[in-house]
Order: structure tokens, then C-alpha cells, then sequence
């Protein structure tokens, strides 16, 4: 499965079969974590695979949580503070975000988790004073069920439109003119390309144009 085409299948899964992950499975999805990027290449964070029921179970006492108890795995990504103070949140949370498209490719459900009480998860899971709790993951193979709540919340509040949540050098400015076929130069210097036919150009990537500009250069530490 291609990268983009594991984004576009991505959704949150709250419904699990009780068939617990292979572990040859298991173990790419971990690898691609450390594989992530992070701030200075320091790597803050740490993975708890949780599989034991009763954890689980406690686990999934958050209000939006209560699935926990059913998904065969809990991932939990826990982030070093001391390690990168201004960057392990960020860094955590790239790492676990490539955790949730290498399961999507793998045939694996997953569901990001904010509702936790920091404090009695890291008791419960023995995690040390210097790490945080950033998120949880639900991960699993899914049960076909119709998740009515899920299919409710995504008519009312749908994705936003590309132009919506995009902009050329500064905010505000339109990325794409109306017939959203090519970028509006507004850069001196700038050369702006005119997009291949429709059907040279992969599905994902119509409508756009290539930007080639002089130097980039931004205030992020490497990654």
C-alpha cells in the first residue's frame, strides 16, 4: 500500500475483533517509530505495548475511551521532557502518527486517544517522573459494525475544503485560483510550472503545480 493511499484509507476505529496482532506485524509497526524524525535526531520518547486485559480495562475509564477495554492492543507513547523539553510532544506524536499509517497498510484499525488521566496511567504502567503521556492508540483488527456516533459527527463536521486550511507565503492568501489548476505566483523570482495532464499525474496530486523557489530556510531545528 503506498503512503498516501494508507492516509486516505485512515479512520478512527472503535470496534475490535478479540485477534490479537502477529507479532511480525507488531514489530514493523514499532519500527517505523524509530524511525521517525525528531529535534536534533534525541528520539524522546517511549512505546508500552499494553495487551493485558485488566490494564486495558483500566486504560479505558476516559469518557472516550471505553473501546480500550475491547482492542486487542493499547499503545501508549509517553514523551522525555528532560530529554527535549521543547520538542518531545511534537516529536512523540510524529512517531506515533507513523505507527497509525504502518497499521493502516498492514490491515489494521487504530484510534487516537486524548481522554486519560495522566497521573493514574502512569501509575498503572510504572512510567518514570521524566516522561510525559502524549496520546494512546487503540490498535486491532477492526469489527464490522456501524459506528453510528462516527458516521453522525463526519456528515455534520465533514473535512475541510484544501483552500480552506491553505495559503501562498502568508496567511490568507489563496493557494489556488478558482479553477484550483495552478498556484498564483505571488513571489518574485518565483517559477511556477504548469501541471501535467490529468492523466499523467497520479490520483492525490491533480490540480497542483511545482514550486521551485531559492533558498528555504526556517526557524525548526533539523530533523
Amino acid at each position: 500500500m503506498e503512503v498516501f493511499e494508507a492516509i486516505q484509507k485512515r479512520h478512527s476505529v472503535r470496534s475490535y475483533l478479540s485477534d490479537e496482532v502477529p507479532v511480525e506485524k507488531m514489530k514493523k509497526i514499532l519500527e517505523s517509530t524509530r524511525l521517525a524524525p525528531s529535534a536534533g535526531n534525541i528520539q524522546p520518547w517511549h512505546f508500552i505495548v499494553v495487551t493485558d486485559q485488566q490494564k486495558r480495562k483500566k486504560l479505558s475509564k476516559g469518557r472516550y475511551a471505553k473501546f480500550l477495554v475491547e482492542s486487542p492492543v493499547v499503545l501508549v507513547g509517553c514523551g522525555n521532557k528532560k530529554a527535549s523539553p521543547n520538542w518531545y510532544a511534537a516529536d512523540t506524536t510524529i512517531a506515533m502518527q507513523n505507527m497509525v499509517l504502518t497499521a493502516t497498510s498492514e490491515g489494521l484499525g487504530t484510534c487516537w486517544i486524548g481522554s486519560f488521566n495522566e497521573n493514574q496511567v502512569k501509575k498503572l504502567l510504572n512510567i518514570p517522573e521524566r516522561f510525559r503521556v502524549i496520546a494512546l492508540l487503540a490498535l486491532g483488527y477492526r469489527r464490522e459494525t456501524v459506528e453510528l456516533a462516527s458516521k453522525v459527527l463526519h456528515f455534520f463536521r465533514r473535512k475541510k475544503k484544501l483552500e480552506k486550511i491553505t495559503s501562498l507565503e502568508e496567511f490568507g492568501k489563496c493557494l489556488f485560483n478558482k479553477e484550483k489548476t495552478t498556484i498564483q505566483e505571488r513571489k518574485r523570482g518565483m517559477v511556477v510550472r504548469k501541471i501535467s495532464p490529468p492523466s499523467e499525474v497520479p490520483y492525490g496530486t491533480r490540480n497542483f503545480t511545482n514550486i521551485t523557489t531559492g533558498n528555504f530556510q526556517n526557524s525548526y531545528p533539523k530533523r
